[in-house]
């Protein structure tokens, strides 16, 4: 007998992008040899399909697979099962299988068993039917509206899609919502009809599971995450950011400001955080909070910690947002991480910056006015005055360029001052310009003039850095340097070394200027 191979990890594709929808027609593997899936404009819909394409089973071995699933049921703990690595689990349902092959004396050749056993990994080890979706690298969100309509995708490069995946009944769409409550290591039933959680590969879960939340039965929708979180260069490559931003975080974040990320949902919020966060000097102390883990830091000296929701009854033991982050405060940290800010937690963290915690955090507001509201009114409730803690706030934002539908950081917004009243005097550092496409950065910074106050470093100094980091950047995106483990060793080296750094991509260090520095792309300044 051959050994069972699956392969979940084939070689991402290099898709290409199409003005025209219409002309969309693209194959690629998402678990060899088995699946794989099929993008095409439907010309009876109108509109573009997510085809997955799995092996056909015959009758004779639809019965046979129904047959194994059953014994198997009783024979495998499915929660012990996935605890054990991919490999293991695989190997060990194989054997189980075969077992019962021989015991039940079923005939099933070879070629048949194994297409027999792509579907028994894909129920008792993976997601059953949404595994394959799950295995691809360029999804970004799966959504199940109910039962009896199909799924929905949002693609890295093709955004919205409709799948040929649909729950039939009502029981299947509900014992899977079940099983991903399991998977995220809670419960979910008629009495707690609402799940929050993450799944062991760090994608997020919303669902519901009633008919009396949602009219059309049970729902999810799934936010996955890169395993390997986004770089800087590669925020550069794809145009969402300019160099002179990336190199104005670095310097900000190497001197303890504040940051907020402000955007809509799906924005790039925490793709953003995530690549900044590169720019933390590798010695510092992190401790971030999530109500759910989306964050991926590339660093050892991290404690990342995570709400937890009640076991029954009165709140016993939640661990809310608000008891892990006044609880961080005693742990050290040189940075706070809030992933993102709701309720009362924000006076504890405005406080942590008051206090001389470095802090970073995400927010849901489409510009710094209607953050600044956000933060001042309840549930939050800020004094006024307690936002001048604040250095800047970075305004993410969708946006369609070519008819592609990209992300950009729209504004980075420098907090001057805010009085008693909520009145904010501010300064936009940068701003992007959606028609022309082209970023612009102002002659002056305010955060660079409290920096050189508080570290008693002088404005030429400060801008002779920014300089020589925008130019390493666009350096680093220019030969491609887009490797996760590559771009962080550059980007540690710098702290330690700098002039080994520059001197090897052949940066020079020029005549101090209280001139701002020229773009080092194509950007524009004002």
């Amino acid at each position: 007998m051959d050994k069972i191979y699956i392969n979940l990890n084939p070689n991402i594709p290099s898709l290409p992008r199409f003005e025209d929808k219409t002309k969309i027609d693209v194959r690629y593997t998402l678990i060899a040899p088995y699946v794989s899936v099929h993008i095409f404009w439907d010309k009876n819909d109108g509109t573009l399909v997510y085809n997955v394409e799995e092996p056909i089973l015959s009758l004779e071995e639809k019965s046979i697979l129904a047959t194994l699933e059953i014994s198997l049921g009783e024979m495998i703990n499915v929660n012990i099962l996935v605890q054990k690595d991919t490999e293991s689990m695989i190997d060990y349902t194989d054997k189980t299988a075969r077992l019962l092959i021989e015991e039940l004396a079923l005939k099933v050749s070879e070629q048949s068993y194994k297409k027999i056993f792509y579907y028994l990994y894909r129920d008792f080890i993976g997601l059953n039917e949404i595994e394959a979706i799950m295995k691809d690298y360029f999804i970004e969100d799966i959504e199940c509206n109910g039962s009896n309509t199909p799924l929905y995708i949002i693609h890295r490069i093709y955004r919205n899609m409709k799948t040929n995946i649909i729950y039939n009944t009502m029981e299947t769409l509900s014992s899977f919502v079940e099983k991903l409550a399991q998977r995220c290591g809670k419960y979910i039933s008629y009495a707690n009809p609402l799940l929050d959680g993450s799944l062991p590969d760090g994608s997020r879960i919303n669902a519901t599971y009633s008919q009396d939340i949602s009219s059309r039965g049970p729902t999810f929708t799934i936010r996955k995450f890169t395993k390997i979180p986004w770089n800087p260069i590669q925020l550069l490559s794809k145009g969402t950011v300019c160099p002179e931003m990336l190199a104005y975080f670095w310097i900000l974040l190497e001197y303890k400001s504040n940051i907020l990320i402000a955007g809509g949902t799906a924005s790039g919020k925490t793709t953003l955080l995530n690549a900044i966060a590169f720019f933390i000097p590798p010695e510092a102390r992190v401790v971030s909070i999530e109500d759910t883990r989306e964050l991926n830091l590339p660093r050892e000296n991290w404690l990342p910690s995570v709400a937890r929701t009640s076991m029954g009854e009165g709140k016993l033991g939640e661990v809310d947002l608000f008891s892990l982050l006044k609880s961080s405060f005693r742990q050290n940290p040189d940075y706070v991480i809030v992933g993102e800010v709701r309720g009362k937690e924000a006076f504890v963290l405005f406080q942590g910056m008051a206090s001389g915690h470095s802090s970073i955090s995400t927010m849901h507001a489409d510009s710094v006015a209607t953050l600044t509201k956000r933060l001042e009114t309840p549930p939050i409730d800020l004094s006024p005055t307690l936002l001048n803690t604040l250095d800047c706030v970075a305004v993410m934002t969708h946006a369609v360029i070519g008819k592609q539908e990209l992300r950009k950081l729209k504004d980075v917004t420098e907090i001057v001052n805010i009085d008693r009243e909520g009145n904010a005097q501010t300064n936009t550092i940068f701003s992007w310009d959606p028609r022309n496409n082209v970023f612009y950065f102002k002659k002056f910074s305010n955060v660079f003039e409290k920096i050189s106050k508080k570290y008693g470093l002088t404005i030429d100094e400060i801008y002779k850095e920014f300089q020589l980091r925008s130019k390493l950047l666009y350096e680093l995106q220019r030969r491609k340097f887009f490797d996760f483990n590559q771009v962080q060793r550059i980007v540690n080296e710098y702290h330690k070394d700098p002039k080994a750094v520059l001197d090897a991509f052949n940066i020079k260090i020029e005549s101090n200027t209280t001139t701002p520095p020229p773009p080092v792309s194509d950007k524009k300044l004002f």
